[in-house]
Formats: structure tokens, C-alpha cells, sequence
């Protein structure tokens, strides 16, 4: 996702020429070894996750499935025991990583062609359900116009889109249908894209019943990444399309999305009441210059955002079968074994020394 910055950063220094103020923008050079190490860490976590999904593709599992025959979620010592089992998390990883790169590529991309200093792609490895938190690139100065936020701000969507597309098509076509889980897993909710691809090519099976090849898990987290990024608010990707149409709008929008993100988030998933609160925190939207503005095309592309927007939006993305209830006394006594735990064996380190 696309982190925006201030207006104007450190690196700008102000200078009067002819009774104007000129805004100079160091050229500074990033830190690339920094970025190619998390990108290779975000590798690594994505291809342990993905080596998982790839057992349990095989063995006609859940995707996440947490049966006794199934591997942990994130299953890095049975992942690196042999390296066949590495292996299997490939179709993963780098169709995930594609889809996330092609996303960042659109905003840097539009960036340059603007002449607005932005960083290359930052990759988040995280050993979470799909072994990322995604990525972001900054921009360190001044975007030009609300025309160039525009461009800037949709360029990341459609790009991520396209290629999320195509994972879904060959993933679905490589699925195969599985037997009822026996155990516990947690079930992902399908966008309606998904829906649709799966009655055009008539899988033989609902959808909820298919092992999903890794190809296709990584299409799913494209959508889902690319449907968060469309939130109609804050300082994500939608927010800024809304605020180059009109900053009044943007506030109400704003204000919309939180106020029904609350109720999405105590009836139907936890995760979006997180989302709430970053769009709270990143209310405010820094100012852009108003010309050139938003017109023509560009109107039209923004309803084709939209459309993406419905298309892979999922109300309920994760469901935990069976079903369990969060109980803040079993979270607190499961702390409290936890300090106790941990007291424990700080103890009986400074007892051996």
C-alpha cells in the first residue's frame, strides 16, 4: 500500500528567485541494499507460508487448514526439513509478490512520469496468514496537480488488478474439489469476481469446496489487498482518487467508510474494526494544488475503480471453523501463563549463572 508523506519533506529546501518561492528537491539515492533485503526476507516468509498451502493443495486440505495432518500455518521448521517441501511454496511467493510489485510498480511509475520523488517498493515480511503485510513506496515532495494525484493514486489498483486477474483464472482452472474437512480450518470469503470466474469456467464444484492451488491463494490475497487499498478514505489509494474529485467529498467519504466499517466489524470481521482506526488516524488528507483537475477520461476511469472496488470486495474474508468465541478472561489467563512462563525461565537462567 502507498504510504503519502507531507506536503513538503526536510530533504526540500526553499529559495527566493525573482520575488518566487522555488522549492529545490535533493535527489537522494536510496538505500537499496535495504530494499532488496526485505524484498528477499518478504521472499522468504511468503514462499514458508505458501509451502504450506502447497501440502495442503496436494492432500486436498483447506487452505488454511489446522487439522493434526495438516502443517501449522506458518511452517518454517517442516518448510526447511527438506527441500522438496521449500519447494512447494513457489507458485505462491512469486505469484503473490508479482501481484504486489505490479501494484507498486503503477503509483512509482506515475511518480516518475510526474517528476514526484517517490522510493522504490518496500516489502513488510510478516510470518502471518500469507507471510507479508504487503508493501508501500513514500513520496517525498509535492505532488503537482489533482490530476497527477489522479493518475498517481488508480495507476496502483488496475495495475495489482491485472495481474490478480489472470493468477485467479489459472489458479481456478489447476483447483480440485476436496472432501469435507474433518477438523478445525479457517474458511476465506470469495469476492464476487471470484464468484463469477468460477460459474464461467464451471468448476464442477462450489467454490467453498475446492482445494485452491497457491496460484489461485495468491489471486485471492491480490483482490483482497487490492479492495483495501479502494477504501473510499483516508490517505489509501481510494482516498487520494476521492480527494483529486473533490476534498469535500473526500471528508464525507471519510467519514461513511468509518462509520460503516464499525458495524462490518462487529458482526461480520474483527479486522475491519483495525481498518477503522487507521482510516481515523489518517484522516487528513495533505493539500493539492487543484489544476489541472480531475476531468474527462479520467471520470470515467474512476468509475471503472469503482467497479473494481465491488468486484473484490469481501465482507467476510477469514471464518475460524469451528467456531470460538474471544473470551477476554481466557486472553487474560493466557497472559498471565505466558508472564509466568517467561518469569520462569529468567529465573532459572540467572540461577545457572
Amino acid at each position: 500500500m502507498s504510504e503519502p508523506t507531507p506536503t513538503f519533506p526536510v530533504l526540500a529546501a526553499p529559495r527566493v528567485d525573482s520575488g518566487q518561492e522555488v522549492w529545490i528537491i535533493s535527489n537522494l539515492r536510496p538505500r537499496w541494499w535495504l530494499y532488496v533485503l526485505f524484498f528477499v526476507l518478504t521472499m522468504l516468509s511468503t514462499t514458508i507460508v505458501g509451502a504450506g498451502m502447497g501440502y495442503n493443495y496436494l492432500h486436498r486440505l483447506p487452505m488454511f487448514s489446522l487439522e493434526d495432518d495438516a502443517v501449522s500455518i506458518f511452517p518454517i521448521e517442516w518448510a526447511f526439513g527438506q527441500p522438496a517441501n521449500l519447494l512447494l511454496g513457489f507458485p505462491f511467493s512469486l505469484s503473490v509478490m508479482l501481484i504486489l510489485f505490479a501494484h507498486e510498480m503503477g503509483h512509482y511509475l506515475y511518480c516518475r512520469y510526474y517528476r514526484v520523488y517517490a522510493t522504490p517498493p518496500f516489502f513488510v515480511p510478516f510470518p502471518s496468514l500469507i507471510g507479508t503485510l504487503g508493501a508501500f513506496i513514500r513520496i517525498k515532495n509535492r505532488i503537482p496537480s489533482r490530476a497527477a494525484l489522479f493518475d498517481i493514486g488508480i495507476a496502483g489498483p488496475i495495475a495489482g488488478f491485472i495481474p490478480s486477474c489472470v493468477a485467479m483464472i489459472v489458479g481456478l482452472s489447476m483447483s480440485r474439489p476436496m472432501p469435507p474437512p474433518r477438523g478445525a480450518y479457517i474458511e476465506i470469503g470469495f469476492p464476487l469476481i471470484f464468484r463469477a470466474a468460477a460459474h464461467v469456467m464451471d468448476l464442477g464444484a462450489p467454490l467453498s469446496s475446492l482445494a485452491l492451488h497457491p496460484i489461485a491463494a495468491a489471486a485471492w490475497v491480490g483482490m483482497f489487498a487490492t479492495s483495501l487499498n479502494l477504501l473510499p478514505g483516508g490517505q489509501l489509494d481510494g482516498g487520494h482518487i476521492i480527494f483529486s474529485l473533490s476534498p469535500r467529498l473526500h471528508w464525507w467519504m471519510s467519514v461513511l467508510t468509518v462509520a460503516a466499517l464499525v458495524p462490518l466489524g462487529r458482526h461480520l470481521w474483527y479486522g475491519w474494526l483495525i481498518w477503522a482506526v487507521l482510516l481515523a488516524i489518517t484522516w487528513k488528507h495533505p493539500n493539492v494544488p487543484r489544476y489541472p483537475a480531475v476531468s474527462g477520461a479520467r471520470r470515467g476511469i474512476a468509475v471503472f475503480g469503482l467497479l473494481i472496488l465491488v468486484l473484490t470486495f469481501i465482507p467476510v474474508p477469514l471464518t475460524q471453523h469451528p467456531a470460538q468465541t474471544f473470551s477476554w478472561r481466557e486472553f487474560r489467563d493466557d497472559m498471565r501463563d505466558a508472564m509466568h512462563s517467561l518469569e520462569h525461565d529468567v529465573q532459572h537462567l540467572l540461577h545457572r549463572k
